[in-house]
């Protein structure tokens, strides 16, 4: 698949590495994307830097992983580039980061990822990979024996399938929890966020899980 990731930190650079190894291509964005080039290089020929409009642009699915506060300015940007587009979303809301954003965000009644979502009317909006720190994600990705679960949450069943797809690919066992409602049961301050639980511990977490949650064996995932 062709992967846009606006955001350039840690989270989106490894997962750049793991979906290029993967064998995705991959445009990682920020504002300055001349400040990405080393990083291009180092990830191969499957990536290219860009801006986030570019980004935008050209994937099949976008991958948002940028400070809370910073989604309205880019939803004012990039809105109509992301209709009808799977997008993941890792944000979390971190008041003395986020500000104002970080209130408005943990008060709507679908959490974070809700408070965002509406900001891009028609996108395929999935909450993914924001409960892990980037330093596990290089480490434990592909790990033998039970893999390090990714909670997800979204309304759009292809759009969780597709998102689920992506988190085998880069190593790791997707557990969808449901609608992006329950997003709010893996944000900070819950039990899942930054636990490193497997797959299996997740499920049994989330009492209700989703019944389209099917534990795939890596070898059956394989493409």
């Amino acid at each position: 698949m062709r992967i846009g990731i606006i955001g350039a930190g840690m989270i989106g650079s490894t997962l750049a590495k793991l979906w290029v190894d993967a064998g995705h291509e991959v445009q990682v964005a920020s504002r300055h994307p001349e400040e990405l080039q080393s990083l291009v290089k180092k990830l191969g020929e499957r990536a290219s830097a860009g801006t986030p409009a570019e980004a935008a642009q050209r994937g099949e699915v976008v991958m948002l992983t940028v400070p809370l506060k910073a989604v309205p300015d880019l939803a004012r940007d990039l809105a109509p580039s992301l209709i009808g587009k799977v997008v993941l979303d890792t944000g979390n809301a971190y008041e003395k980061r986020d500000g104002e954003a970080a209130g408005e965000a943990t008060s709507h009644t679908r959490g974070s990822a809700g408070w965002a979502a509406e900001k891009f009317p028609k996108s395929r909006w999935v909450k993914a990979f924001n409960t892990v720190y980037y330093k596990t994600l290089e480490s434990e990705a592909h790990r033998d024996g039970d893999r390090l679960g990714i909670p997800l949450a979204g309304h759009d069943r292809e759009a969780l399938e597709i998102a689920a797809r992506l988190v085998r690919d880069a190593g790791f066992d997707p557990v969808i929890v449901g609608p992006l409602a329950r997003g709010k049961e893996f944000e900070p301050g819950t039990r899942p966020y930054n636990s490193g639980m497997t797959g299996r511990e997740l499920r049994a977490a989330f009492s209700n899980v989703d019944s389209r949650d099917r534990p795939t064996p890596p070898e059956a995932a394989a493409p």
